[in-house]
């Protein structure tokens, strides 16, 4: 049960990278565009240089949950390199419920007063020919952050299936040398 449900928060997880992905093309793709024209044709547009950093951020907000399921995020690994996989599945356990979730919660719910302001004032670019509808760049930091919560859930769920495996294999292992 516990592994079928690993492997539906993986899925969630993988589609989340597959658009992070996706993203960092057309990031790439208005990038090359914005400097050809600035370069080549000395003429610019702020809205494509506001849409660069806005593709930034969904992807970087977007890429966290996913970074998340790959265990990818950077930790002091001067101690837990050195301890067995049932205590490095303890301390992910540990540490995603303890402080990731509720970190995840916090920052989710707090910015949808951010994003509802925004959306009400109509709130746009400063400059001239920036992009309006700032509200929908704003939704992306609530939105991800839940979207972290959820895939918490599932790294909770693979430790613990890891912690579990690695009691399996110690029984295994205490079989093979009676």
């Amino acid at each position: 049960m516990l592994l079928k449900l690993g492997q539906f928060y993986d899925r969630i997880s993988d589609l989340i990278g597959y658009l992070s992905g996706i993203l960092m093309i057309l990031m790439t793709l208005n990038v090359f565009y914005d400097v050809i024209n600035r370069y080549l044709f000395k003429s610019g547009s702020i809205a494509f240089q506001e849409m660069e950093w806005h593709l930034f951020s969904v992807m970087f907000l977007l890429g966290v949950s996913y970074t998340l399921k790959e265990d990818g995020h950077v930790r002091v690994d001067l101690i837990y390199d050195n301890l067995s996989k049932k205590k490095q599945a303890i301390i992910n356990i540990v540490g995603t419920l303890v402080f990731l979730i509720p970190f995840s919660l916090l920052i989710a719910f707090g910015s949808i007063d951010f994003v509802t302001e925004a959306y009400n004032v109509g709130e746009i670019s400063g400059d001239p020919g920036g992009l309006t509808h700032r509200w929908i760049i704003k939704a992306v930091i609530p939105f991800s952050f839940f979207l972290l919560a959820i895939s918490s859930i599932g790294f909770v769920i693979k430790n613990i299936n890891l912690y579990r495996a690695d009691d399996s294999l110690d029984m295994s292992v205490k079989e093979e040398q009676a």
